[in-house]
């Protein structure tokens, strides 16, 4: 591939209290982006204490006790024509501004002060409640399939699994969420030590890490945080079959199996395998169940990309009306057996890679995605500049290394099925057995 030589300038700095500055200086870019990745997600939270991260990605907009007021942070970026937004995962938290150099210091003393001095009071924690249950609402609770994600985690892990529960956590652990708690959770994983800091854009170097140490530098060293091990399923759902059933318009498939964690293994195999069946109208799945029987509306297949001691691998389709789950459950693996055992053909790692580059190229493009990545590699990792070289591992997957990945970790024998089924839709006799 003719980019597999990607190359962007990485500095990488460590500040004397800890917190690690990576700088991507890009000249040619209109302003600079400040991307900043605390390493706690949901993964890290305890029993009956769940959606706490989440539930900090909103109190950090909530002003500090040096003076910040309530809504000022995003106000203050928005009037100098930046942007800034937050989001949460199982295994990070991340908060970003996209400025104009001359704003640069403003966003980073912002930062510096709700890494120091976040007001965590009963006020802003009562609002924030009612804010994360308010989305809760409309984004799962009240969404066709919107229970879909936490039904997949809770029964592919188990509830006591670190990865057991979404990020937005659970009603009743929000309602009985405790000041103090919240403070401590605060004090424990929002620190230098704890957190990644990318600058990218029209920024020197130099420029960037005096600023960094300006602005981040006084705050007080502390212990990087230690966090728990992430072991394997607490279950073993080989073979397995979960059916539900919803006020939903049409019944959809999920197909789950337990795969390494990203970075480790054959992640890359698997990348390249799953888009392979699933990435675009030329995909294997698209053509044979969308196009050529009919059968689906829509296919995708990806994991979701945890990196801690395991992974899931999800192939899902929308059922058309006329057709049945069971016989779009057998089509998919079907197809993915034949991929397995026969492998891609040339032209379809062509087109994949080609594909792969398209669209890495085109989310590396703006400052601030690009930015976000480089956090990703060295968040996960450690290592920044496994950025340069992505694109040129994933060019090397052949398709011996698909058949392998898909014959290891996708064999149809430790397949675990969710049904997603519409409420008017019967439970063929010879399937009861399976609803639990």
């Amino acid at each position: 591939m003719a980019s597999s030589g990607l190359h962007y300038d990485l500095i990488d700095h460590t500040l004397d209290n800890g917190l690690r500055v990576v700088v991507n200086p890009d000249p040619s870019s209109p302003g600079v982006a400040v991307n900043l990745w605390y390493q706690v997600g949901s993964r890290d939270e305890v029993a009956q204490r769940t959606g706490f991260a989440h539930l900090f990605e909103h109190l950090m907009f909530q002003g500090t006790w040096t003076g910040v007021g309530v809504g000022e942070h995003l106000a203050a970026i928005q009037a100098t024509g930046g942007g800034a937004n937050a989001t949460t995962s199982f295994d990070r938290t991340n908060y970003f501004e996209t400025v104009t150099p001359g704003a640069l210091d403003l966003a980073l003393w912002l930062e510096a002060q709700r890494m120091e001095a976040l007001k965590v009071d009963q006020t802003n924690l009562d609002t924030q409640r009612e804010v994360v249950k308010e989305e809760k609402r409309q984004r799962y609770d009240n969404q066709p399939y919107g229970d879909t994600f936490e039904l997949l985690t809770s029964l592919a892990f188990g509830a006591d699994h670190p990865y057991g529960h979404t990020p937005i956590g659970s009603m009743a652990d929000l309602d009985s969420a405790d000041l103090a708690d919240v403070q401590a959770f605060y004090d424990h994983w929002y620190c230098p030590s704890n957190a990644v800091l990318v600058l990218a854009g029209q920024i020197t170097a130099d420029e960037a890490l005096t600023r960094a140490q300006h602005h981040f530098g006084a705050i007080p060293a502390r212990e990087r945080p230690t966090r728990a091990t992430v072991g394997l399923p607490q279950v073993d759902l080989r073979g397995a079959r979960h059916v539900v059933h919803r006020d939903v318009p049409r019944d959809t498939v999920h197909l789950v199996w337990p795969v390494p964690p990203q970075h480790s293994g054959d992640d890359l195999a698997l990348d390249v395998a799953l888009g392979l069946l699933s990435g675009g109208q030329s995909a294997r799945l698209h053509q044979r169940l969308v196009r050529e029987l009919e059968v689906a509306e829509g296919v995708s297949a990806s994991t979701l990309g945890l990196v801690a001691g395991t992974n899931l691998a999800l192939v899902s389709a929308r059922v058309r009306p006329e057709s049945s789950a069971a016989q779009v459950r057998d089509l998919l693996l079907a197809e993915i057996v034949a991929l397995a055992t026969e492998g891609p053909t040339d032209e379809e790692l062509d087109r994949a890679d080609a594909q792969t580059e398209r669209e890495w190229l085109e989310e590396l493009a703006t400052v601030e995605a690009r930015a976000d990545e480089i956090n990703q590699w060295t968040s996960t990792t450690g290592d920044p500049t496994a950025i340069n070289r992505h694109l040129a591992d994933l060019s090397a997957v052949n398709a011996d290394d698909v058949s392998r990945a898909l014959g290891t970790h996708l064999a149809p024998e430790d397949v675990f099925t969710l049904d997603y089924l519409t409420a008017s839709n019967p439970l063929p006799a010879s399937e009861k057995e399976a609803r639990r």
